[in-house]
C-alpha cells in the first residue's frame, strides 16, 4: 500500500490541466480518499511506472508529490472516521 498525495499549483491553465492529468493518473491504481490524496495497492513495478508517469507531469518549481510507503501490514495502520467509507482494494472492484 502506498499513499499518493500531491499539490498542484492552480493558479494558471497550466496548472488546471496538470492538476487533472496527475489526478486521472491516480484513479488508474488507486483510490481518491480526499480531494488530493490516493491509496493505492500496487507492486513496485507498476509504483515505478505511476512514479515516473507523474513525475513527468507535474512542474517540480510549482508542484509536490509524495509517497508514503505502509507497507502490507497496511490495514492496521489506517484508521478510517466519517462519510466515504473506502472499498476493498484488493477485493472484486466489478460486481
Amino acid at each position: 500500500m502506498v499513499l499518493i498525495t500531491y499539490d498542484v499549483n492552480t493558479q494558471t491553465r497550466a496548472g488546471q490541466t496538470r492538476l487533472r492529468k496527475v489526478a486521472k493518473q491516480c484513479q488508474n491504481y488507486g483510490q481518491r480518499v480526499q480531494n488530493s490524496v490516493f491509496e493505492c495497492v500496487i507492486d513496485p513495478a507498476r509504483l515505478k511506472h505511476l512514479q515516473a508517469a507523474l513525475e513527468n507531469i507535474i512542474d517540480t518549481e510549482k508542484d509536490s508529490l509524495r509517497y508514503y510507503y505502509l507497507g502490507d501490514e497496511w490495514r492496521t495502520r489506517i484508521k478510517h472516521v466519517g462519510a466515504k467509507p473506502s472499498l476493498d482494494l484488493e477485493g472484486t472492484l466489478i460486481t
